[in-house]
């Protein structure tokens, strides 16, 4: 009892120092370090370092990421609904999955539990990645759906950097899945088996996030110059709805998106 609730005060603290950093950053506004607490701490507390050690890790390299190049993502950031500081829907959209399957995990331990949280976590990541780099490349990307090309930036749109980052990002969540549970003295798993449920959850979310963008995800239009954004507000003026299901936000995406991740991870694997 004593160990458990050590872990659980261990979990709050190192989440409460990493939250308060990316606080201090400007990485997370104030509701999304309190949420940020809030996940790091149930991360820790019902799980171990595995768990916690993977969400840092995607926390870490999206937040290095997104600096990258910022000048040229400046403009861009000005369609999208939510931008600069991550606020708690957010940190929600993106963790929100995998603190569900620590949670089944400390219930009822089972592999599969480990299997989908990789693959739920690498969707996020490879999505992150995918974007980060993608919106670098100086042509624009293509529809998912329809191969036609669009604006750099736009929902739905994929390009070849873009995929290959939402690879690698994938890749390195299986793969510190791996030296992770090693490291929390859990039983050996196969480095391939870890690998693989980050490289298909990372793919099939990051295509998954593509593909919902392009369909259902709520779009606007700005009444100035006609373009079509993710935001509330563009040049100045009120958006007003263009496409998608109302309720379908990025953040509705995401977390979508992390489910299809860990599903597809879990059911590659167990097939």
């Amino acid at each position: 009892m004593v160990i458990e609730l050590l872990r659980w005060i261990v979990g709050a603290c190192g989440a409460l120092l990493v939250a308060g950093a990316a606080f201090y950053k400007g990485s997370l506004s104030f509701s999304g370090m309190a949420a940020a607490v809030v996940m790091g701490t149930v991360y820790f507390g019902a799980g171990n370092a595995f768990w916690f050690g993977i969400l840092l890790l995607f926390f870490i390299s999206s937040s290095l990421l997104s600096k990258l190049r910022h000048d040229r993502k400046a403009e861009l950031e000005e369609t999208y609904d939510k931008t600069g500081k991550r606020d708690a829907g957010q940190v929600f959209a993106n963790g929100g999955i995998g603190m569900l399957a620590v949670l089944g995990g400390a219930i009822l331990p089972d592999i599969r539990w480990e299997l989908f949280f990789v693959g739920a976590m690498a969707a996020v990541t490879s999505d992150t990645w995918a974007t980060e780099i993608g919106t670098l490349e100086k042509r624009p990307p293509r529809s998912v759906l329809t191969g036609k090309r669009l604006p750099t930036g736009a929902s739905g749109g994929v390009s070849w950097p873009g995929t290959l980052a939402a690879a690698a990002g994938g890749a390195l969540i299986g793969s510190a899945a791996w030296l992770l549970r090693e490291a929390a003295g859990m039983p050996a798993r196969p480095f391939a088996e870890l690998a693989l449920a980050g490289l298909i959850g990372g793919l099939a979310g990051a295509f998954a996030d593509s593909l919902l963008g392009v369909t259902v995800q709520r779009m606007n239009r700005c009444t100035v110059c006609g373009r079509e954004v993710e935001a509330a507000r563009h040049c100045g003026q009120p958006t007003e709805h263009a496409r998608g299901w109302r309720r379908m936000d990025n953040d509705a995406v995401n977390l979508l998106s992390s489910a299809i991740g860990g599903a597809a991870a879990l059911l590659v694997l167990l097939l």
